[in-house]
């Protein structure tokens, strides 16, 4: 089995050094297409894929986001949002994310990289940030836009075996994602696509949609 040191390693390698461009809009192709086209241009956003080390071994970072959102409420995700005006560039805005929603100190993630950006269906162009992170103290959500936070064995992203495929019907037309289950969380959508992705890059794998 590789250590999640190699691993590291081989995605310092592997990802991005600076946050891609946005591509032209006549090539963004959306994850799902809306019965409607756009008619603005899309939201830049960031998410933070956080590698945290544990004494056990490194875990990456998942948020429930409160059922009280207007959306995607219930759902798991990665810390993330728009981008700001005043922030910094897509890694500070993930890293600023992180803080509001589980109170991650920024200074105690070194990012390792960037992905390439992944569009929505909702019109979210959003680049994923991949950081490692050493927490001095537990991740707290805040109770306005997180419900709980979890962690899942980096190893267990990694296995193939941890991912099925999930279905769900929108406007009519069944559309399919990749789904892991772990300790009654299930992550689908966005976020396990994502998940995915993040695991083939690590394993220098074509990604399978």
């Amino acid at each position: 089995m590789t250590s999640d040191s190699q691993i590291i390693d081989r995605l310092v390698a592997r990802l991005l050094p600076t946050a891609p461009a946005a591509p032209p809009a006549d090539r963004l192709v959306p994850d799902w297409a809306p019965p409607t086209p756009f008619e603005r241009p899309p939201v830049p956003a960031a998410v933070l894929i956080g590698l945290v080390k544990r004494p056990e071994g490194h875990t990456v970072l998942y948020t429930e986001r409160s059922p009280d959102l207007r959306a995607h409420s219930g759902q798991v995700a990665f810390p993330g949002g728009k981008i700001d005006a005043l922030d910094e560039g897509v890694a500070a805005a993930a890293l600023r994310e992180a803080n509001e929603e589980v109170g991650m100190v920024p200074a105690e993630a070194r990012i390792l990289g960037f992905m390439p950006t992944y569009y929505t269906g909702t019109n979210y162009l959003i680049t994923p940030v991949v950081a490692e992170v050493t927490p001095s103290g537990p991740f707290v959500p805040n109770p306005g836009e997180v419900h709980s936070v979890f962690e899942v064995p980096l190893q267990r992203i990694l296995d193939a075996d941890a991912y099925v495929r999930f279905r769900v019907k929108r406007g009519g037309e069944e559309l399919t994602s990749w789904q892991i289950d772990h300790d009654g969380h299930k992550i689908w959508g966005i976020t396990a696509n994502l998940t995915r992705q993040f695991r083939e890059l690590a394993l220098n794998e074509a990604y399978s949609a």
